[in-house]
């Protein structure tokens, strides 16, 4: 019996040892993505762009682990390796020295010593890493354009003044480059996202929209159901919580 005892308690322990370190790495990953988002938009990043580097960043990881490697390090690469995926090259040395201001506001640009060029072959070589880990399946489907075709299709419901009132697009694609920063963006599918992103900022400013034999979300995007749209949002307001413990 206290052999048994013994068991269940070491077993009890490791479950909640596991599971402080999965909220501890998601918080780290939370933290990289603001970088990324951060640094992308001082690069003068495109909105998909920088969404495809945090999902290369969270496609790593979703087979590495942050134990083995640098997490900013494995951004920097994203950022580098995403310009070139989505045709807006980015220079080594532009990111370098925007992620080194990141961390160290008051400094001058890194001079192009030994300590430069070597943070530019780890980049370089960390690129390559990626590219093996994701067996070089870079190209990916984003949101966004579901996103925009909802936003036409709720707009035509709304009359033209309860549309011009409330920022329903702007609240809808603030949701959409916030779920970046977890890993909701890669496991679920990007209508469902998008379409979820535009239910959250139509229910913050309590719009109803006509209703018919169907809802309108089933009209715009038929396979998906309420209890997922309710998951979705659960994920995502969660991001919310997490940026509020992590600043």
């Amino acid at each position: 019996m206290s052999t048994q005892a013994s068991t269940s308690g070491s077993v009890n322990e490791a479950r909640g040892r596991s599971s402080a370190e999965d909220v501890e790495d998601s918080r780290t990953h939370f933290r990289v993505c603001r970088f990324i988002i951060e640094t992308g938009v001082k690069l003068g990043m495109r909105s998909v762009p920088m969404a495809t580097a945090c999902v290369l960043y969270h496609r790593f990881f979703q087979s590495a682990s942050l134990q083995v490697y640098e997490p900013y390090l494995v951004a920097m690469s994203a950022i580098y390796l995403a310009g070139k995926v989505e045709e807006q090259h980015l220079r080594t040395r532009d990111i370098i020295n925007v992620c080194h201001r990141y961390f160290h506001p008051e400094s001058e640009p890194l001079e192009l010593d030994g300590k430069f060029w070597e943070l530019r072959d780890s980049i370089v070589q960390c690129e390559l890493l990626i590219l093996r880990q994701l067996n070089f399946q870079v190209c990916f489907e984003h949101p966004h354009k579901y996103l925009l075709h909802y936003l036409l299709s709720v707009r035509s419901l709304l009359n033209r003044h309860a549309w011009s009132r409330t920022p329903i697009a702007e609240t809808a694609l603030a949701v959409l480059k916030d779920s970046y920063h977890g890993s909701v963006c890669v496991r679920r599918e990007p209508q469902h996202l998008a379409l979820t992103s535009l239910y959250l900022a139509l229910q913050t400013y309590g719009v109803e929209l006509p209703r018919g034999e169907l809802e309108w979300w089933q009209v715009v995007c038929a396979d998906i159901t309420k209890a997922q749209i309710e998951t979705i949002m659960s994920e995502l307001l969660q991001l919310y919580d997490m940026e509020a413990k992590c600043t």
